[in-house]
């Protein structure tokens, strides 16, 4: 659970989040939502879900620019260009992304299956807003085990047990689960929100979108 405020109980939004670790506007929604959440005056429940932008991405990873070439056709200009505006959003979001010539898109199977298990320890929010700091801030390997082991023990789980769940695979099955949900239901594309268990947005809507929203569910629950 994250909040904006202390709302009280009747100021508070269910927002389930579909997202993938490497996906820039994942982050760039939650913190425009995070806004809209203070705009409000409301908390949010969260959870988030799991989605692999490229389920086939071998270990050793792709670099960015060659990746972004290859699946959309964008050339070295138009992906710097890119991550420019990016870069800029996040500033206004006070979100850093760091990107450089090195910067790599890696499978994130394995840190899906780690957020599953931080649920059940209620530190699934934390370990996610980490996993983007290390990605997008850091420029860390989220695919490596040592850095998922490292990034979990940072928000408090146990780096032991986190090493366990990556190295017998205790939650790859509920994990392609998971995923096979959402996918089942038309979800192809993140950030995908729903609210209240209802209302889809989809891609990063910007914090008046996200504010219209949550007022609009606030107001169904006032009438209910």
């Amino acid at each position: 659970m994250t909040v904006s405020s202390m709302p009280s109980q009747d100021k508070v939004v269910q927002v389930d989040i579909v997202s993938d670790v490497m996906c820039p506007w994942c982050i760039v929604g939650y913190k425009q939502l995070e806004q809209a959440l203070g705009f409000v005056g409301a908390g949010a429940y969260l959870r988030w879900h799991p989605f692999e932008l490229n389920p086939d991405m071998p270990a050793e990873g792709q670099n960015l620019t060659e990746h972004i070439a290859e699946k959309y056709g964008a050339t070295p200009a138009q992906s710097a260009e890119n991550r420019k505006r990016l870069v800029q959003i996040g500033e206004e979001l006070g979100f850093t992304f760091a990107f450089d010539a090195d910067s790599r898109i890696v499978n994130t199977f394995e840190a899906h299956q780690l957020l599953d298990w931080a649920l059940e320890a209620d530190l699934q929010h934390p370990l996610k807003m980490a996993l983007f700091d290390a990605h997008f801030t850091e420029g860390r390997d989220v695919s490596d085990r040592q850095v998922l082991v490292d990034v979990a023990e940072s928000v408090g789980l146990k780096p032991g047990a986190a090493r366990e769940v990556l190295e017998s695979g205790s939650h790859a099955d509920q994990t392609r689960a998971r995923q096979a949900f959402w996918t089942s239901r038309g979800i192809s594309g993140v950030p995908s929100m729903v609210f209240d268990g209802r209302y889809l947005l989809t891609g990063a809507q910007g914090v008046q979108n996200y504010a219209q929203m949550l007022t609009r569910v606030l107001q169904e629950k006032d009438a209910a």
